[in-house]
């Protein structure tokens, strides 16, 4: 026979109450939820170059179980393409020890992970080589030619 407690179903406001506190509190859950649209709890188990915090919880089902908060210098802009590829390997259960646990061999070949910046003001554009086709207009360029 459930208890009064489980009847009235407090253990789920416990949880919540849990989740808040780890959440930073009412204001610091609301600002994940605006973020993210997710509150989970769970514990921290790195961080990485980029100020990326990596969670599990093996209480949630498998494949929700392991999460990332973006950091707060990405603000609204966060994107898959920020997390370095030893994370990524670890969130998508290539692998079970984490990055902070056991780093991955670094040979000299490899380069350091840069996020893509397509679709923002830092976006690599290329120098034209080629000339326009269409000649721009530009004012007082005439009256200049018409004296000569």
């Amino acid at each position: 026979m459930p208890s009064i407690g489980q009847w009235l179903g407090l253990e789920k406001l416990q949880r919540l109450i849990q989740i808040v506190r780890q959440n930073g509190g009412i204001f610091g859950s609301v600002y994940k939820l605006y973020r993210m649209d997710d509150l989970k709890m769970g514990t921290l188990v790195g961080t990485d170059k980029f100020g990326n915090k990596y969670y599990e919880n093996n209480e949630y089902f498998h494949g929700r179980n392991r999460w990332v908060y973006y950091s707060d210098d990405s603000h609204l802009d966060y994107d898959a393409s920020q997390i370095p590829a030893e994370w990524h390997q670890w969130l998508h259960y290539t692998t079970d020890i984490p990055p902070s646990v056991q780093p991955p061999v670094r040979h000299k070949w490899m380069i350091d992970h840069t996020p893509n910046y397509s679709g923002t003001a830092l976006q690599y554009v290329p120098y034209s080589t080629t000339r326009d086709k269409i000649q721009k207009w530009r004012p007082g360029l005439r009256q200049i030619e018409d004296k000569k």
